[in-house]
């Protein structure tokens, strides 16, 4: 795997990590799934929901191809040997894209503001400054809008192993030196 699908792979596991055990289990994605709820003041029930489930149905797909030790958790080794496989957790990740982006456009305009933008993800557990950085090399309107359909495609970019110079890059841990 690239040094770059490498560093993807740790800072998605780092967020996914909610409580910072440093293993992944299912009351991360119930906690992720309150801080994203918390931020989407906007959102409505149903747009709420569908992050439930698309983290939950995450959840269980995740434990269910990747804990190879039978523990109900998932460590960075079994997590980084698989995760970044579209054809393995694809159908998973993009359900999570929808929700998300919807949170993101509660009024359904196809449009997604930075202020919303940087409330759902430092939510989900990335850096402001770097939350900054991918909001810009989407390449936002005047009136600081991305398209929501570039969001939900660019999470499912970030989970590519394939995909290089994305706007998603900018969330990536760095190597450590």
């Amino acid at each position: 795997m690239r040094d770059e699908a490498v560093n993807r792979a740790r800072g998605i596991f780092t967020v996914l990590d909610a409580d910072g055990n440093g293993v992944l289990e299912e009351a991360d994605f119930h906690l992720l799934s309150s801080r994203l709820e918390a931020a989407a003041v906007h959102s409505t029930p149903a747009q709420r929901e569908a992050v439930r489930v698309s983290l939950r149905d995450w959840w269980t797909a995740l434990v269910a191809g990747l804990d190879q030790d039978g523990d109900g958790r998932v460590d960075f080794e079994e997590y980084r040997g698989g995760v970044l496989s579209p054809q393995r957790f694809g159908a998973t990740v993009a359900a999570f894209a929808r929700a998300l982006a919807a949170l993101g456009d509660p009024e359904g305009d196809g449009t997604v503001t930075r202020e919303r933008f940087t409330a759902l993800m430092t939510a989900i557990g990335f850096a402001p400054d770097r939350v900054a950085a991918v909001f810009d090399a989407f390449g936002p309107s005047a009136d600081d809008r991305i398209e929501a359909t570039a969001w939900q495609a660019g999470v499912l970019d970030y989970f590519d192993p394939a995909k290089t110079d994305i706007p998603g890059d900018h969330l990536a841990i760095p190597p450590a030196s």
